[in-house]
């Protein structure tokens, strides 16, 4: 990108969330909006709902990635897509049938 307000080292972004993956945020320069996002992705992502706007900067704490690496995809992408956390093996649905239960007078327990 040419455009003089992305060399800096702050970034006005907006952050939106997913309406259909919870944990999925998609990330972009204020001013551009989600023009360079990828229509293909919007459409996985959903409509965009705004969650919250900040200054980036490379001081900045973030939870999940380290805002310089975010700012610096922004300018190369347009956009930087925060997936949902994996979940642990404990949390994951696990798709088992049922058991029937045990009972002295079923005959196929005998």
């Amino acid at each position: 990108m040419s455009d003089d307000r992305m060399r800096g080292d702050k970034l006005l972004c907006q952050i939106f969330k997913s309406p259909r993956q919870v944990g999925m945020y998609l990330y972009v320069d204020k001013r551009r909006g989600v023009a360079e996002v990828p229509e293909a992705l919007l459409e996985r992502f959903g409509t965009p709902v705004p969650a919250m706007t900040l200054i980036l900067s490379p001081q900045k704490r973030l939870g999940r990635a380290q805002a310089v690496d975010v700012m610096a995809v922004i300018r190369e992408s347009g956009f930087y897509l925060q997936m949902p956390r994996a979940k642990e093996d404990y949390l994951l649905d696990l798709h088992v049938a049922t058991p029937k239960p045990v009972s002295g007078s079923d005959p196929e327990f005998r």
